[in-house]
Protein backbone atom coordinates (compact mmCIF):
# COMPACT_ATOMS: atom_id res chain seq x y z
CA UNK A 1 0.00 0.00 0.00
CA UNK A 2 1.51 3.79 -0.56
CA UNK A 3 1.93 5.71 2.12
CA UNK A 4 -0.60 8.91 2.39
CA UNK A 5 0.37 11.85 1.20
CA UNK A 6 -0.14 14.67 3.21
CA UNK A 7 -1.57 16.70 0.43
CA UNK A 8 -3.53 14.01 -0.97
CA UNK A 9 -7.32 13.54 -1.19
CA UNK A 10 -6.70 9.91 -0.18
CA UNK A 11 -5.42 10.76 3.63
CA UNK A 12 -3.99 8.57 6.76
CA UNK A 13 -6.53 7.10 8.73
CA UNK A 14 -5.79 7.73 12.49
CA UNK A 15 -4.31 4.90 14.33
CA UNK A 16 -6.19 3.25 17.32
CA UNK A 17 -9.89 1.78 18.27
CA UNK A 18 -12.30 3.67 16.20
CA UNK A 19 -15.90 4.17 15.86
CA UNK A 20 -17.16 4.62 12.26
CA UNK A 21 -20.32 6.69 12.24
CA UNK A 22 -22.73 6.57 8.88
CA UNK A 23 -24.60 8.77 7.01
CA UNK A 24 -26.03 11.38 9.25
CA UNK A 25 -28.13 13.40 6.75
CA UNK A 26 -29.29 16.11 9.20
CA UNK A 27 -30.85 14.27 11.96
CA UNK A 28 -28.40 16.13 14.74
CA UNK A 29 -31.04 14.68 17.71
CA UNK A 30 -29.64 10.86 16.36
CA UNK A 31 -26.34 12.30 16.14
CA UNK A 32 -25.74 13.58 20.13
CA UNK A 33 -28.00 10.52 21.30
CA UNK A 34 -25.53 8.01 19.40
CA UNK A 35 -22.83 10.15 20.65
CA UNK A 36 -23.62 10.08 23.98
CA UNK A 37 -24.16 6.35 24.05
CA UNK A 38 -20.50 5.79 22.68
CA UNK A 39 -18.95 8.10 25.58
CA UNK A 40 -18.10 10.99 23.78
CA UNK A 41 -17.48 14.65 25.08
CA UNK A 42 -18.81 18.01 23.48
CA UNK A 43 -15.74 18.09 21.31
CA UNK A 44 -15.30 14.36 20.59
CA UNK A 45 -12.64 13.72 22.95
CA UNK A 46 -12.68 10.21 24.86
CA UNK A 47 -11.46 8.26 28.23
CA UNK A 48 -10.43 5.57 26.05
CA UNK A 49 -8.59 7.36 23.75
CA UNK A 50 -11.03 6.57 20.90
CA UNK A 51 -11.58 8.38 17.64
CA UNK A 52 -14.51 9.28 15.12
CA UNK A 53 -14.33 8.74 11.71
CA UNK A 54 -17.66 9.82 9.26
CA UNK A 55 -18.14 7.89 6.09
CA UNK A 56 -19.91 11.49 5.04
CA UNK A 57 -23.32 12.56 4.24
CA UNK A 58 -23.95 14.84 6.86
CA UNK A 59 -26.19 17.04 5.18
CA UNK A 60 -29.58 17.35 3.25
CA UNK A 61 -33.33 15.69 4.05
CA UNK A 62 -33.14 15.88 7.74
CA UNK A 63 -34.15 18.85 9.83
CA UNK A 64 -30.61 20.26 11.27
CA UNK A 65 -28.03 19.53 8.49
CA UNK A 66 -26.23 23.09 9.43
CA UNK A 67 -26.33 21.34 13.15
CA UNK A 68 -24.63 18.38 12.25
CA UNK A 69 -21.83 19.93 9.89
CA UNK A 70 -20.96 22.62 13.10
CA UNK A 71 -20.73 19.54 15.74
CA UNK A 72 -18.45 17.58 12.84
CA UNK A 73 -16.48 20.02 12.09
CA UNK A 74 -15.90 21.39 15.55
CA UNK A 75 -14.57 17.91 16.39
CA UNK A 76 -12.45 17.25 12.85
CA UNK A 77 -10.72 20.68 14.11
CA UNK A 78 -10.18 19.70 17.59
CA UNK A 79 -8.04 16.33 16.49
CA UNK A 80 -10.89 14.24 17.52
CA UNK A 81 -12.88 12.93 14.26
CA UNK A 82 -11.61 12.32 10.69
CA UNK A 83 -14.32 12.62 7.90
CA UNK A 84 -14.41 11.36 4.31
CA UNK A 85 -16.51 13.42 1.67
CA UNK A 86 -19.87 11.57 0.79
CA UNK A 87 -21.69 12.38 -2.66
CA UNK A 88 -24.09 15.10 -0.82
CA UNK A 89 -21.27 16.91 0.06
CA UNK A 90 -19.68 17.11 -3.53
CA UNK A 91 -22.85 18.76 -4.76
CA UNK A 92 -22.99 20.82 -2.06
CA UNK A 93 -19.84 22.38 -2.84
CA UNK A 94 -20.35 22.69 -6.30
CA UNK A 95 -24.01 23.93 -5.72
CA UNK A 96 -25.87 20.82 -7.46
CA UNK A 97 -29.41 21.11 -6.01
CA UNK A 98 -30.37 17.56 -4.59
CA UNK A 99 -33.22 15.87 -3.08
CA UNK A 100 -33.49 18.03 0.24
CA UNK A 101 -30.92 20.61 -0.11
CA UNK A 102 -33.49 23.00 0.85
CA UNK A 103 -31.70 23.99 3.85
CA UNK A 104 -29.02 25.89 1.60
CA UNK A 105 -30.35 25.89 -2.06
CA UNK A 106 -33.41 28.20 -2.15
CA UNK A 107 -34.68 26.61 -5.71
CA UNK A 108 -35.22 23.53 -3.78
CA UNK A 109 -37.08 24.69 -1.06
CA UNK A 110 -40.62 24.64 -2.67
CA UNK A 111 -40.24 20.84 -3.67
CA UNK A 112 -38.61 19.89 -0.49
CA UNK A 113 -40.92 21.18 2.07
CA UNK A 114 -43.84 18.95 1.50
CA UNK A 115 -41.73 16.04 2.84
CA UNK A 116 -38.96 17.29 5.07
CA UNK A 117 -39.96 21.00 6.37
CA UNK A 118 -39.66 21.98 9.24
CA UNK A 119 -36.14 22.22 8.77
CA UNK A 120 -32.98 24.90 9.65
CA UNK A 121 -31.13 26.98 7.08
CA UNK A 122 -28.19 28.04 6.61
CA UNK A 123 -27.15 31.73 6.43
CA UNK A 124 -24.96 33.01 4.05
CA UNK A 125 -21.51 33.19 6.03
CA UNK A 126 -22.39 29.10 7.09
CA UNK A 127 -22.42 28.38 3.77
CA UNK A 128 -19.02 30.00 3.09
CA UNK A 129 -17.11 28.60 6.30
CA UNK A 130 -18.65 24.67 5.79
CA UNK A 131 -17.43 24.79 2.00
CA UNK A 132 -14.14 26.24 3.42
CA UNK A 133 -14.46 23.29 5.99
CA UNK A 134 -15.43 20.57 3.62
CA UNK A 135 -12.86 21.67 0.80
CA UNK A 136 -10.44 20.43 2.87
CA UNK A 137 -11.40 16.86 3.60
CA UNK A 138 -9.86 13.77 1.52
CA UNK A 139 -12.48 11.49 -0.33
CA UNK A 140 -10.64 8.37 1.34
CA UNK A 141 -8.64 7.29 4.22
CA UNK A 142 -6.34 4.34 4.86
CA UNK A 143 -4.29 2.60 6.64
CA UNK A 144 -2.50 -0.86 6.86
CA UNK A 145 -5.48 -3.11 8.21
CA UNK A 146 -8.69 -0.92 7.32
CA UNK A 147 -10.16 1.59 4.56
CA UNK A 148 -12.54 4.16 4.72
CA UNK A 149 -14.45 5.59 1.22
CA UNK A 150 -18.18 6.59 1.29
CA UNK A 151 -19.36 4.33 -1.67
CA UNK A 152 -16.76 2.08 -3.59
CA UNK A 153 -13.03 1.10 -3.07
CA UNK A 154 -12.20 1.33 -6.70
CA UNK A 155 -8.26 0.91 -6.96
CA UNK A 156 -8.02 2.35 -10.38
CA UNK A 157 -10.31 5.55 -9.27
CA UNK A 158 -8.33 5.60 -5.68
CA UNK A 159 -5.00 5.95 -8.21
CA UNK A 160 -6.50 8.77 -9.94
CA UNK A 161 -7.73 10.73 -6.68
CA UNK A 162 -5.11 10.37 -4.79
CA UNK A 163 -2.91 12.71 -7.17
CA UNK A 164 -5.27 15.41 -6.64
CA UNK A 165 -4.59 18.11 -3.57
CA UNK A 166 -6.74 18.70 -0.63
CA UNK A 167 -9.00 22.00 -1.44
CA UNK A 168 -9.31 21.11 -4.61
CA UNK A 169 -11.76 18.53 -5.01
CA UNK A 170 -14.70 20.19 -6.60
CA UNK A 171 -12.60 21.73 -9.50
CA UNK A 172 -11.11 18.01 -10.35
CA UNK A 173 -14.85 17.14 -10.25
CA UNK A 174 -15.62 19.71 -12.88
CA UNK A 175 -12.72 19.06 -14.74
CA UNK A 176 -13.61 14.89 -14.56
CA UNK A 177 -17.52 15.92 -15.78
CA UNK A 178 -16.14 18.53 -18.53
CA UNK A 179 -14.23 15.55 -20.13
CA UNK A 180 -16.53 13.07 -19.42
CA UNK A 181 -19.52 15.43 -21.96
CA UNK A 182 -16.37 15.81 -24.60
CA UNK A 183 -16.44 11.84 -24.55
CA UNK A 184 -20.53 11.53 -24.44
CA UNK A 185 -20.17 14.07 -27.40
CA UNK A 186 -17.71 12.90 -29.42
CA UNK A 187 -18.99 9.30 -29.47
CA UNK A 188 -22.65 9.95 -30.00
CA UNK A 189 -23.82 8.94 -27.12
CA UNK A 190 -24.78 12.78 -26.13
CA UNK A 191 -26.93 12.98 -29.39
CA UNK A 192 -28.55 9.79 -28.92
CA UNK A 193 -29.55 10.86 -25.29
CA UNK A 194 -31.19 13.94 -25.68
CA UNK A 195 -33.12 12.28 -28.40
CA UNK A 196 -34.76 9.49 -26.43
CA UNK A 197 -35.34 11.92 -24.06
CA UNK A 198 -37.11 13.73 -25.93
CA UNK A 199 -39.23 11.81 -27.16
CA UNK A 200 -39.97 10.41 -23.52
CA UNK A 201 -40.10 13.42 -21.67
CA UNK A 202 -43.31 13.52 -20.75
CA UNK A 203 -43.47 9.93 -18.83
CA UNK A 204 -39.76 10.09 -17.50
CA UNK A 205 -40.56 11.50 -14.18
CA UNK A 206 -43.73 10.27 -13.99
CA UNK A 207 -44.41 7.22 -11.78
CA UNK A 208 -47.34 6.19 -13.21
CA UNK A 209 -46.25 6.04 -16.56
CA UNK A 210 -45.09 2.84 -18.39
CA UNK A 211 -41.53 3.51 -19.78
CA UNK A 212 -39.91 1.16 -22.51
CA UNK A 213 -36.57 0.42 -21.44
CA UNK A 214 -33.98 3.24 -22.90
CA UNK A 215 -31.08 2.01 -23.51
CA UNK A 216 -29.01 5.17 -25.31
CA UNK A 217 -30.03 6.61 -21.65
CA UNK A 218 -28.93 3.60 -19.70
CA UNK A 219 -25.45 3.98 -21.85
CA UNK A 220 -25.27 7.70 -21.21
CA UNK A 221 -25.96 7.33 -17.75
CA UNK A 222 -23.18 4.00 -16.99
CA UNK A 223 -20.67 5.93 -18.90
CA UNK A 224 -21.67 9.54 -16.87
CA UNK A 225 -21.05 7.78 -13.68
CA UNK A 226 -17.89 5.53 -14.07
CA UNK A 227 -15.54 8.10 -16.07
CA UNK A 228 -15.33 10.22 -12.98
CA UNK A 229 -13.55 8.90 -10.58
CA UNK A 230 -14.47 10.93 -7.65
CA UNK A 231 -18.04 10.06 -8.66
CA UNK A 232 -17.23 6.35 -8.31
CA UNK A 233 -15.72 6.46 -5.05
CA UNK A 234 -18.40 8.32 -3.55
CA UNK A 235 -21.45 7.48 -5.27
CA UNK A 236 -20.73 3.86 -6.52
CA UNK A 237 -20.15 1.37 -9.25
CA UNK A 238 -23.41 1.24 -12.14
CA UNK A 239 -23.86 -0.41 -14.85
CA UNK A 240 -26.83 -0.81 -17.33
CA UNK A 241 -30.04 -2.17 -15.75
CA UNK A 242 -32.23 -4.78 -17.23
CA UNK A 243 -35.44 -3.26 -16.31
CA UNK A 244 -36.94 0.10 -16.12
CA UNK A 245 -37.10 1.17 -12.61
CA UNK A 246 -38.53 4.77 -10.51
CA UNK A 247 -36.25 5.91 -7.88
CA UNK A 248 -35.59 9.84 -6.43
CA UNK A 249 -37.89 11.39 -9.21
CA UNK A 250 -37.56 9.74 -11.99
CA UNK A 251 -37.33 6.52 -14.24
CA UNK A 252 -33.83 4.76 -14.26
CA UNK A 253 -31.54 2.40 -15.87
CA UNK A 254 -29.03 1.74 -14.45
CA UNK A 255 -28.25 -0.17 -11.52
CA UNK A 256 -25.87 0.48 -8.67
CA UNK A 257 -23.19 -2.75 -8.30
CA UNK A 258 -22.69 -4.87 -5.08
CA UNK A 259 -19.19 -3.90 -6.17
CA UNK A 260 -18.00 -5.99 -2.98
CA UNK A 261 -18.47 -9.01 -4.99
CA UNK A 262 -15.51 -8.85 -6.58
CA UNK A 263 -13.26 -6.65 -3.82
CA UNK A 264 -10.53 -9.82 -3.51
CA UNK A 265 -7.45 -7.21 -1.29
CA UNK A 266 -7.03 -8.44 2.00
CA UNK A 267 -7.97 -4.94 3.51
CA UNK A 268 -11.53 -4.47 5.00
CA UNK A 269 -13.39 -1.69 3.80
CA UNK A 270 -16.31 0.18 5.70
CA UNK A 271 -18.51 2.52 3.14
CA UNK A 272 -22.06 4.45 3.92
CA UNK A 273 -24.30 5.05 0.94
CA UNK A 274 -26.28 2.10 0.22
CA UNK A 275 -29.26 2.56 2.62
CA UNK A 276 -29.26 -0.87 4.52
CA UNK A 277 -32.18 -1.56 6.41
CA UNK A 278 -32.20 -2.60 10.19
CA UNK A 279 -35.77 -3.91 9.96
CA UNK A 280 -38.71 -3.74 7.72
CA UNK A 281 -38.80 -0.73 5.03
CA UNK A 282 -40.71 -0.22 2.51
CA UNK A 283 -37.94 1.74 -0.09
CA UNK A 284 -40.22 2.65 -2.54
CA UNK A 285 -42.07 5.17 0.61
CA UNK A 286 -38.75 6.69 0.44
CA UNK A 287 -38.88 7.36 -3.97
CA UNK A 288 -36.16 4.25 -3.40
CA UNK A 289 -36.87 2.02 -6.16
CA UNK A 290 -33.48 0.70 -6.90
CA UNK A 291 -32.69 -2.99 -6.57
CA UNK A 292 -32.24 -3.90 -2.86
CA UNK A 293 -28.57 -4.96 -2.92
CA UNK A 294 -28.83 -6.79 0.54
CA UNK A 295 -31.60 -9.09 0.36
CA UNK A 296 -31.24 -12.22 1.64
CA UNK A 297 -28.16 -10.75 3.63
CA UNK A 298 -27.90 -10.14 7.26
CA UNK A 299 -28.18 -6.61 8.53
CA UNK A 300 -24.96 -7.48 10.52
CA UNK A 301 -23.49 -9.47 8.09
CA UNK A 302 -19.77 -8.27 6.43
CA UNK A 303 -20.33 -8.44 2.63
CA UNK A 304 -18.46 -9.50 -0.39
CA UNK A 305 -15.99 -11.75 -1.69
CA UNK A 306 -14.11 -12.29 1.38
CA UNK A 307 -16.41 -10.82 4.06
CA UNK A 308 -14.42 -7.67 4.52
CA UNK A 309 -16.27 -4.96 3.21
CA UNK A 310 -19.04 -3.48 5.71
CA UNK A 311 -22.36 -0.90 4.75
CA UNK A 312 -22.80 1.35 7.98
CA UNK A 313 -25.27 3.38 6.65
CA UNK A 314 -28.98 1.97 8.60
CA UNK A 315 -30.93 4.60 6.49
CA UNK A 316 -31.37 7.55 9.03
CA UNK A 317 -32.19 9.42 6.06
CA UNK A 318 -35.71 8.15 6.01
CA UNK A 319 -36.33 9.33 9.44
CA UNK A 320 -38.44 12.26 8.04
CA UNK A 321 -40.75 9.98 6.83
CA UNK A 322 -41.26 8.92 11.05
CA UNK A 323 -42.21 12.87 11.11
CA UNK A 324 -44.39 12.84 8.43
CA UNK A 325 -46.35 9.83 9.46
CA UNK A 326 -46.42 10.98 13.16
CA UNK A 327 -44.79 7.64 13.75
CA UNK A 328 -43.43 7.86 17.30
CA UNK A 329 -39.66 6.48 18.13
CA UNK A 330 -38.28 3.96 18.16
CA UNK A 331 -37.41 4.25 14.63
CA UNK A 332 -36.76 1.84 12.19
CA UNK A 333 -34.43 4.50 10.22
CA UNK A 334 -31.26 3.97 12.71
CA UNK A 335 -27.85 5.78 13.13
CA UNK A 336 -25.13 2.92 13.72
CA UNK A 337 -21.63 3.02 14.47
CA UNK A 338 -19.13 0.42 13.40
CA UNK A 339 -16.86 -0.54 16.89
CA UNK A 340 -13.18 -1.21 15.15
CA UNK A 341 -11.63 -3.82 16.27
CA UNK A 342 -14.27 -4.76 18.62
CA UNK A 343 -16.65 -5.95 15.51
CA UNK A 344 -19.85 -4.43 16.60
CA UNK A 345 -22.42 -1.97 15.93
CA UNK A 346 -23.74 0.51 18.45
CA UNK A 347 -27.24 2.20 17.46
CA UNK A 348 -28.29 5.82 18.29
CA UNK A 349 -31.12 4.11 20.77
CA UNK A 350 -28.25 2.32 22.64
CA UNK A 351 -28.93 -1.49 20.95
CA UNK A 352 -25.54 -2.96 20.20
CA UNK A 353 -25.45 -5.79 17.46
CA UNK A 354 -22.24 -8.13 17.44
CA UNK A 355 -21.51 -8.21 13.35
CA UNK A 356 -21.16 -11.91 11.32
CA UNK A 357 -18.70 -13.02 9.11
Amino acid sequence: MKTSNSHSSIQALNPGSLDIIGDVHGELDALNQLLEHLGYGEQGEHPDGRHLVFVGDLCDRGPDSPGVIRLVRDMVEAGNAQMVLGNHEISFLRDQAKDGSGWYQAKRVERDNHKYAPYAEATIAEILEFKEFLSFLPVALEREDLRIVHAAWDQASIEKVREIPLGSIADFYNQWEHETKKHLHESGMLEAYRQEQADWKSRIEDEHQQVDFLHHTAKFDEVSQMYNPIRVLTSGVERKGTYPFYSSGKWRFVERVGWWNDYADPIPVVVGHYWRKYGQINANSLGKGDPDLFIGISPFAWLGLNRNVFCVDYSVGGRWRDRKDHIAPPSKFKLGALQWPENKIVFDDGSVEALVK
